[in-house]
């Protein structure tokens, strides 16, 4: 009877204890609860907008191809005329952060080849957004492709004939006037680069035998022609255009949108070397496809 009488009073005993302390670890875990929470409050970099890729050998429409690709058109059997539509997929092993296609047809002028790829930026850093991780491999592909530095503006050799009104400035007229040329020769020295493997030379030769960029100003290639910067395509895009020795002409067009870079790959080998693809022609077909998959981005 007295061990019955006694467990109660140790029950009572321990619930009291217990009460004690549970109230205690309460009220601090609220103090400890308010430190941890101001370091919670530091915002991760963002997340880039797109967590997909499209399908690459369905993003370029039949007459897009038609127009880059001139030979699949001019293929008389049915299937190898549908084989050459659908396009060959590139190997990847993340279908989810890389993907591409490649296309070929034969003319009997030209063989023209077409590669399409996208790229889907991750970060993993924290302290890195997709968008700016995006950002560092299209300069680090714009850096890549070397581009010349603009052109000098057409106005400024325009000032020098202006100090030659002077009658008192005889000498620096004579000054001048061998400054100009040297201007012009400066500006001519900035389209050697743009060529990238000798454009330059290249246009020059096709300029004066029809002259393909259509400028008609044979032995020089336009500033508008020459590999750039280019505005209005995605968040960032340049172009690049090389000529080989042996006539093959390849135009790139990069450019990012938001956490995804596309890279277009346009070349054209003629069927003998006496041709030159014209410059202005491939680079506005690159172009305008480059603008159709960057609308599919921004739907």
């Amino acid at each position: 009877m007295q061990r019955k009488a006694h467990v109660p009073g140790v029950a009572a005993l321990l619930a009291a204890l217990l009460a004690g302390c549970t109230g205690g670890s309460s009220d601090g875990g609220g103090e400890d609860d308010a430190k941890p929470g101001g370091t919670a409050t530091t915002a991760a970099a963002q997340p880039g907008r797109y967590r997909t890729l499209p399908e690459p050998c369905g993003a370029v429409s039949r007459g897009t191809l038609d127009s880059l690709l001139p030979g699949i058109k001019q293929l008389t059997d049915e299937e190898q005329r549908e084989k050459a539509y659908e396009g060959t997929a590139t190997v990847t092993y993340d279908t989810d952060r890389k993907v591409g296609c490649r296309w070929k047809a034969e003319s009997a002028s030209a063989t023209d080849h077409l590669l399409v790829d996208f790229e889907r930026v991750v970060s993993y850093d924290n302290a890195v957004s997709d968008d700016d991780r995006a950002t560092e491999i299209y300069g680090e592909k714009e850096e890549e492709a070397d581009l010349p530095e603009p052109a000098p503006s057409p106005s400024a050799p325009a000032e020098s004939p202006d100090s030659s009104e002077s009658p008192d400035s005889s000498g620096s007229s004579e000054s001048s006037g061998s400054s100009a040329p040297s201007a012009s020769e400066s500006a001519a020295g900035t389209k050697e680069p743009s060529g990238t493997s000798g454009d330059a030379s290249g246009d020059a030769g096709s300029g004066s035998s029809g002259d393909p960029s259509g400028t008609g100003a044979p032995g020089s290639t336009p500033t508008a022609l020459q590999p750039r910067v280019l505005g209005g395509l995605g968040d960032a895009a340049f172009l690049d255009d090389a000529l080989n020795d042996s006539k093959q002409r390849t135009v790139t067009v990069v450019f990012r949108t938001s956490n995804v870079v596309v890279t277009i790959q346009y070349d054209e080998q003629p069927a003998t070397t006496t041709d030159v693809p014209s410059s202005e022609d491939m680079q506005d077909r690159a172009r305008k496809l480059a603008g159709q998959l960057a609308e599919t981005f921004s739907d």
